[in-house]
């Protein structure tokens, strides 16, 4: 193409520029055999780690493996409860609660604000009844990876329903209103039981309790732990990310609930024995006392009352001196109602009758001592059967000195006799910390003993073995051992009784029908120490006991016992009843005065809660004194 006229002339080509060098490649090559040598190297120790994991050490990891896949939980078993002789619940188990918290959940990343623990005590303290500075403490530890913390135990399903519904009115204000913090999302609950006992301190002292471990810490509950505990079961089932997993199956033994126990006490007559002898030792501001209902013909204890007593179910706010059962924990010397064994001795040994005239003076020289008897008197002409109904320590001790041609072989035989009724050894209970009292050998008499044991100084015994001894004379002479416990239910609903007591004939019936028209002159006699103890319509037999207490805290002599115990009706028994009084420091120590009267409400109670008529017949009179 011509350029036309105008155009601008065409530009000159300049000299040509130089050719660029060309790029040359480095040999791939040697790369290639240091990759290949890499992979070839990190293959090699995969494969030695496989071969050591799934070969030489695959065993160790399957076991691992296994520990961490799999889980074992404990199912607790239930506890078997106790009730009394007619189904009434005295002990049982019911759902609870432990109150759990995860502290990491309060902390302020958490939350976003800085005072949630307090905020989060503030509603919990009043609903657990915990301190709040406490619950504070638990909710910020110190070591802030903890992840767990127990805030109280054993709490009932209407404690944990509240902390449920304020999580929830929490977490739906939270929804509408950014401002509001549910400051209980951290509290959680662990599914636990406890034990209740119905009656709060009623029959505590049998009872027992069960410790913060579900194991019985004190009397049936203890002693009978095996029997009410039953045995835990065991659920092992695969886990992941602390989750079942269903697929991979489970093994599971069942918990065996523990039996239930049918005890003898009857839980009216028991419910009656503690308030009169709750409120008598109040009454007379005395240390303690106790009470004792026993059935004379089998044996079973159908109260045994202490005070001061404690609520196994507020352990907390009991009386630590007070945890336990004094009536078979307590030794002590009975006083004048140990004569009765005295009385027992001399009739069977036919060394004296009920008819038998004793001159009881005012003072009796015996060994290195002169004996009085607790009222100055002139000198006194009694019967054998005055010597008891009036109480004489002195005619005790010239009625018992006719046992043996000597006063060591009288001793021995009043010693033989007091063996036969119980003394020196267990009841047969088996209870936990049940004491046998103290009697030494006849040989080992001091001067005074061989004089003071007749009339029960001398000699230590418990509660329940005073009892027994009346309740023996009730039942004609026989010794049945005594039982608290019925039989059990196992969970297949089975009653079991318990083995039958032993039976042991301690003296003949007809010195056992003698004693109890001799106990009754006690009571029905104007001249007897046991007026107090009269219950219209029953013919009573009973004896008085006012004995010098040994203080258990300095060894020495201090106070008295106060004691009362017979049986009714005297001519055809039916109920032992045996009240003691520790140390009554207002008003009377005499037994007749502070224990009679208790022997008599009680006595009454259990007679008409057992529907016991009375016989109808007239009592014996035998009489009191004679004229010289």
């Amino acid at each position: 193409r011509q350029p036309g006229p105008g155009a601008r002339p065409a530009r000159r080509p300049g000299p040509p520029r130089p050719a660029a060098p060309a790029l040359r490649l480095g040999s791939p090559r040697p790369r290639l055999r240091l990759i290949g040598l890499a992979l070839t190297l990190v293959m090699t120790a995969f494969v030695v780690r496989l071969l050591q994991v799934q070969a030489v050490d695959a065993g160790t990891y399957t076991a691992k493996a296994e520990q961490n896949r799999y889980v074992v939980h404990t199912l607790p078993a239930e506890r078997g409860g106790i009730t009394d002789r007619n189904g009434v619940a005295l002990a049982s188990t019911v759902d609870a609660y432990d109150i759990t918290a995860d502290p990491t959940m309060f902390t302020r990343e958490q939350l976003k604000i800085d005072d949630g623990p307090e905020q989060a005590a503030a509603l919990l303290a009043p609903i657990l009844g915990e301190e709040q500075k406490d619950l504070v403490a638990q909710l910020r530890p110190e070591n802030e990876e903890l992840r767990y913390v127990r805030l109280a135990r054993r709490q009932t399903p209407q404690v944990w329903n509240q902390i449920k519904d304020l999580k929830t009115a929490l977490t739906k204000k939270a929804e509408t209103d950014k401002s509001v913090v549910n400051v209980l999302a951290g509290v959680f609950a662990d599914p636990s039981s406890k034990r209740v006992y119905p009656g709060g301190d009623l029959a505590a002292a049998i009872l027992g309790w069960v410790g913060a471990d579900g194991k019985g810490g004190g009397g049936l509950e203890r002693q009978l732990d095996k029997t009410l505990a039953g045995e835990d079961g065991k659920i092992r089932y695969a886990q992941s990310g602390g989750r079942q997993v269903p697929t991979a199956g489970s093994t599971e033994t069942p918990a065996v609930p523990g039996s239930d126990v049918e005890l003898t006490i009857d839980r009216d007559i028991q419910w009656a024995a503690q308030h009169a002898i709750s409120e008598q030792v109040e009454k007379s501001k005395a240390d303690g006392g106790y009470v004792i209902v026993q059935d004379t013909a089998t044996g079973e204890i159908l109260a045994m009352a202490n005070s001061p007593g404690f609520d196994p179910g507020d352990l907390a706010h009991a009386d630590p001196d007070a945890l336990g059962n004094a009536a078979l924990q307590d030794a002590f010397e009975p006083g004048s109602t140990a004569k009765v064994l005295s009385m027992a001795a001399v009739l069977e040994e036919n060394a004296a009758t009920p008819m038998t005239h004793i001159t009881v003076p005012n003072r009796l020289k015996r060994g290195d001592r002169l004996f009085k008897d607790d009222v100055d008197h002139p000198t006194w002409y009694l019967t054998l059967n005055g010597v008891l109904a009036k109480s004489s320590n002195i005619g005790t001790i010239m009625a018992t000195g006719e046992l043996g041609k000597t006063q060591a072989e009288a001793n021995k035989v009043l010693y033989s006799y007091m063996r036969k009724f119980g003394l020196g050894g267990y009841s047969g209970l088996g209870f936990p910390g049940e004491t046998k009292g103290i009697l030494a050998p006849p040989e080992q008499w001091s001067t005074s003993q061989q004089y003071t044991i007749p009339f029960g100084q001398g000699v230590s015994i418990n509660a329940l073995q005073a009892a027994s001894i009346y309740s023996t004379i009730a039942n004609g002479g026989v010794r049945v051992e005594p039982t608290l416990v019925r039989g059990t239910k196992g969970d297949d609903g089975r009653f079991t009784p318990a083995p039958e007591p032993e039976k042991t004939r301690v003296i003949s019936e007809k010195t056992a029908k003698t004693l109890a028209r001799m106990l009754e002159s006690v009571v029905d006699d104007e001249e007897g120490t046991g007026t107090k103890a009269r219950i219209p319509g029953y013919r009573v037999a009973g004896k008085t006991g006012t004995a010098n207490r040994v203080d258990p805290a300095t060894g020495q002599y201090k106070g008295y016992t106060s004691s009362f115990a017979g049986f009714a009706p005297a001519d055809k028994p039916r109920v032992t009843v045996y009240c003691a009084i520790q140390n009554a420091t207002e008003g009377s120590y005499f037994g007749g005065q502070i224990c009679g009267p208790i022997y008599k409400q009680v006595m009454e109670f259990a007679l008409k809660t057992l529907q016991v008529p009375p016989t109808g017949a007239a009592p014996a009179n035998l009489p009191v004194t004679f004229k010289p």
